[in-house]
């Protein structure tokens, strides 16, 4: 089936893209997020979770976390188009929060079908989740999890766990026999342990998470078709957020150049600094349009989904260095200190840029689709 005229970007979808950006403008400006995760510039410092939960229930009132929730399971079931709108405002706000890991799972638990209903319903509630099926090596391939599922309880170790300090249920790849099998698993339950890691990022957070004997829900018995199919709506949605933090730091970065002057002039008259925030702004161009048209074919072209996410996040990754390096450079010396603004983006950018596979990683795996190794 062809995609529609504009990606299918409805004025539904337009409203609540406008909406979310209103929200943050007005209830998270980055001074804010720059006391909320920056307080303490030493090193060495704890790794904790620092967020808004009273902001954050403002959001699940707002429904916000039942989006992408099938209407079969109590939630909207708007299109993907919709939904990357959203999380672009997301991460121009850089908001630490659990949503994109929330419908990151919420993809995976449509794609089980009816047996993984429960737990959509228990997120359109407001229950947050995460993914936890990645290896110690970093792998993400989900037959290359380490935990072991053996008489309903599940063993070993996830790594790699995003914003595990925020949510309030993993859902974990499994092995189980000779397959791979999904399970709904509370974060406190009896067995588990997390351990936070240390990440540049400053604001999401990331954990390797234990499980010991660990009872579990069973909510997809071929875990590996639900990852399979729900991967391209993983990238394009982490693509969406790469994009939206682009455009903070090509705006932030060109109202410096318009008032920082140097030679008695604002810094941006010159060629040097104004030729390459043009090419910024070119590459968020082309990555916004990627992630788009991936973003439609995972609601009107499911059999091309996979070739458009993996193009949306190729670009985005390259989109995400390509516009810190220049926000960093542009503002100068003071662009380099923890006071300065932009480190936030940057670290963010960084870390979005290797999640789920970085430029070269998707390319690779484009170049498979396209010459036909992979179906």
């Amino acid at each position: 089936m062809a995609q529609p005229d504009d990606y299918g970007f409805s004025e539904e979808a337009a409203l609540l893209k406008y909406s979310a950006r209103k929200f943050f403008k007005s209830n998270f400006p980055t001074d804010k997020l720059q006391k909320m995760v920056a307080d303490n510039p030493d090193s060495a410092r704890v790794q904790i979770s620092n967020w808004d939960k009273a902001l954050w229930q403002q959001l699940l009132e707002l429904g916000w976390t039942l989006l992408a929730v099938p209407e079969s399971a109590d939630g909207l079931g708007l299109p993907a188009v919709a939904v990357a709108g959203l999380v672009e405002e997301v991460g121009r706000a850089a908001f630490p929060c659990p949503l994109l890991a929330t419908l990151n799972t919420t993809y995976v638990l449509a794609a089980c079908g009816e047996s993984a209903n429960g737990a959509l319903r228990e997120i359109a509630e407001g229950t947050t989740a995460t993914l936890a099926l990645t290896n110690r090596a970093g792998s993400w391939q989900p037959e290359d999890t380490e935990v072991v599922a053996s008489e309903g309880k599940l063993n070993g170790t996830a790594y790699f766990v995003q914003d595990a300090g925020k949510v309030d249920k993993f859902l974990v790849c499994a092995r189980k026999g000779t397959g791979h099998s999904l399970y709904w698993v509370a974060t406190d339950a009896p067995g588990i342990t997390v351990h936070a890691d240390a990440i540049v990022d400053l604001t999401r957070d990331q954990a390797h998470v234990d499980f010991a004997d660990v009872e579990a829900d069973q909510v997809c018995e071929d875990g590996l078709k639900a990852l399979g199919q729900a991967f391209p709506a993983i990238c394009t949605m982490l693509a969406a957020d790469v994009i939206g933090a682009a455009e903070w730091q090509l705006q932030t970065t060109a109202e410096y150049a318009r008032t920082r002057t140097q030679f008695d002039r604002p810094i941006g008259f010159f060629q040097a600094v104004k030729h390459p925030l043009v090419d910024v702004m070119i590459q968020i161009d082309e990555a916004k349009s990627l992630v788009y048209n991936a973003a439609c074919a995972i609601d009107h072209e499911p059999k091309r989904a996979a070739e458009y996410a993996h193009m949306a996040k190729a670009s985005a990754s390259e989109t995400a260095a390509f516009a810190s390096s220049r926000s960093v450079q542009f503002h100068g010396g003071i662009g380099y200190t923890w006071e300065c603004y932009v480190q936030l983006y940057f670290k963010r950018q960084k870390h979005s840029q290797m999640l789920w596979g970085d430029a070269a990683w998707h390319r690779g795996r484009l170049a498979d689709i396209v010459l036909g190794k992979v179906s």
